[in-house]
Order: structure tokens, then C-alpha cells, then sequence
């Protein structure tokens, strides 16, 4: 009865938390490319993601299914992004016996350099500048029963544009129910929580001249900073449902719905589906709820014993993103 009760509850408020409207936040927080999902099996599915990651990419979506990995896991992903923006992760995890399990992740995101331009000089000055962004992340998670897990990230996080950068941390925390209900799972993560960043760097440093004095080459200026606004982290709360449907031994449907409450956008859900034969061969497909650009995705993987204990899988998704035409992901991990 306590469980129907709670699943219940999760239903309503994933239902309500899609359908309620509220006015625009967009552009209101930045570190954005902490929004770029990793791990191509759960970006196929709509990223509706956080009932059901049990494997190392939940550093990302949950870091409670990181209870999930056993003995050692390394993973690598990379997103081909719109206009020439390349997202490259790569994670760690292992298992500790009566401690739990343990993980480090890095995030990268660069794109190519870009010529400076200036008021005076609008086609260009010759000189190129370079923008990145990135994270360090450790995340620990275990179980608490056979039925329940935690699990907790600390990350820094650092974005450069050419000689300006800010530099912040952030705590993720999630929590992934197995309900009792035969395979239904509740999953719930809030990400990203932390203090405002601001950027600072030698180019805010200016010499200042009243417009009275601008023609006076008498007077020296004065020596001042330019003031920049700090900027929140992209806040992000979810809360979703899993359910596997097996048709005979050696094939499965995994259904997921999610809903998501990010601080600089309006509520936003995905629906995932996830087709597996003999647990070896992966067909995807999701679709996300409330996006300005981003709509249906579709996947494959593959995974396959490459040693007595050792396994490989190796995954692909496609994304329509509108205007932008369409995204690419690719994943490999190891086990062992």
C-alpha cells in the first residue's frame, strides 16, 4: 500500500509538473554545457534518463545508479554539437566491498578558435581567441536496502573566454526507488547546486575617461574595472518512472517518462522507450516535452564479452535539434 502510495504521487507530479506553464527563464543562468547530456543510450531515449541509469554514465543523471556498477567501469563519450562545438567525457567508477561505490568524471567542451573583432576594426584584427568549459567530478553512491540507493557528486566547474574565466562548485544528489511493483523504478536527482560564478581576467581592467575629458590629451584617465554581473548554475530537479516489459527470455521493452524543473526554462518531461534482444542488441527512441529546438531522438547499441569478466559496450544517437539540423553521440564503455 505504501508503495502504490508513492507511486501514485510520482505519477501526479510528473503529469502536473509537464503541463504547468509559467513565464520564460531563459538565458538566465550559464554553464550551459552542464546541460549536454552524456552517454548516447539515455540521450536516444529523450534523456528521460533518471529512473533507470544503473551504470557509470549516472554520474550525469543520477548519481544514485551509480550504486549499480560492479567491480570497475571506464567510459568514454563524445557529442558532436551544433556549430563545430565538440563535448568530450570520460568517468571512472569502481566498487568498494561494504563501502560502496566510488567515481571520477571530466567534462570538456572546446570549439574552434575565433578571429577578435572590435568596434573600430569589425572584420577582424588579426588576433584569435579560444572559449572552453569544463568539470571535475567525484560521486560516490551505495545502497541502503536491497530496494533503495543514494548518491552524491561534488564537481568544479571552470569557463574560459580568451583571458577572462570564472570558476565555481557544485553538488548533484539522487535517490532511485525499486518499488516492488514488479521492475517499476522512481528516480529523483537534483543537479547542479551551487554558488553564482563571475568571470574576471585582465581585459576588465580599462582606462577610464569622462566624456568631457575624452579629447583632452592632457589627462591621463583613470585607472578602473569594468563591473560584471555573476550568473546562477543551471539548476535542475527530475523526477521520473521506469518499467521494463519482457516478452520471453531473451527480449525486453523498457518504457521511461521523466519531468524536469530547470531554474532558467519552464517545466520540461521526455519519453524514452528502449528495445533489447538476448541483451546484446539496442534499438531507442525519445522524445522531449517543451524544448525550444530539440524534439525526437533515436539510437542503437551493442554490447559484447571481449574477456571472461570483461564487457564493452558501444552505443549511437541521433538528435533532431530544428534549426540547428541534427546532433550526434557516440559511447563506449568497459566493464571489468
Amino acid at each position: 500500500m505504501k508503495t502504490t502510495i508513492i507511486v501514485i504521487m510520482a505519477v501526479v507530479l510528473i503529469c502536473g509538473t509537464v503541463t504547468a506553464g509559467e513565464f520564460s527563464k531563459v538565458g538566465t543562468a550559464g554553464a550551459q554545457f552542464l546541460k549536454i547530456g552524456v552517454g548516447s543510450r539515455y540521450t536516444a531515449m529523450g534523456d528521460a534518463s533518471v529512473a533507470f541509469a544503473d551504470d557509470i554514465y549516472s554520474m550525469y543523471w543520477n548519481p544514485a545508479g551509480l550504486a549499480g556498477v560492479y567491480n570497475n567501469e571506464l567510459a568514454f563519450s563524445y557529442v558532436n554539437y551544433v556549430t563545430d562545438v565538440g563535448l568530450s567525457y570520460i568517468a571512472y567508477a569502481r566498487t568498494f566491498e561494504d563501502l560502496g561505490v566510488f567515481g571520477i568524471s571530466g567534462t570538456m567542451l572546446s570549439m574552434g578558435d575565433q578571429e577578435v573583432t572590435t568596434i573600430d576594426e569589425q572584420n577582424g584584427t588579426g588576433q584569435m581567441y579560444s572559449v572552453s568549459s569544463y568539470s571535475l567530478q567525484v560521486s560516490y553512491a551505495r545502497y541502503l536496502t536491497t530496494q533503495f540507493s543514494f548518491g552524491g557528486s561534488f564537481k568544479y566547474v571552470r569557463e574560459e573566454i580568451y583571458r577572462e574565466s570564472a570558476n565555481g562548485f557544485a553538488f548533484d544528489f539522487g535517490t532511485l526507488l525499486y518499488t516492488g511493483l514488479r521492475s517499476l523504478r522512481i528516480g529523483m536527482s537534483i543537479t547542479n547546486m551551487g554558488a553564482e560564478m563571475k568571470f574576471d581576467g585582465p581585459d576588465l581592467a580599462v582606462n577610464y575617461k569622462p566624456d568631457d575629458e575624452a579629447d583632452n590629451e592632457n589627462y591621463d584617465g583613470v585607472a578602473s574595472r569594468l563591473e560584471v554581473e555573476p550568473y546562477d548554475l543551471p539548476l535542475l530537479f527530475r523526477i521520473g518512472l521506469a518499467y521494463d516489459f519482457a516478452f520471453g527470455p531473451e527480449s525486453n521493452l523498457l518504457l521511461a517518462v521523466e519531468a524536469r524543473h530547470p531554474n532558467d526554462n519552464e517545466q520540461q518531461g521526455a519519453l524514452g522507450a528502449e528495445y533489447g534482444w538476448q541483451d546484446k542488441y539496442f534499438l531507442r527512441g525519445g522524445y522531449k516535452l517543451n524544448y525550444e529546438e530539440e524534439t525526437l531522438s533515436f539510437g542503437g547499441g551493442f554490447r559484447t564479452h571481449i574477456g571472461e569478466n570483461t564487457q564493452m559496450t558501444l552505443d549511437y544517437a541521433w538528435l533532431d535539434f530544428g534549426r540547428f539540423e541534427s546532433v550526434h553521440r557516440f559511447s563506449a564503455s568497459v566493464s571489468f
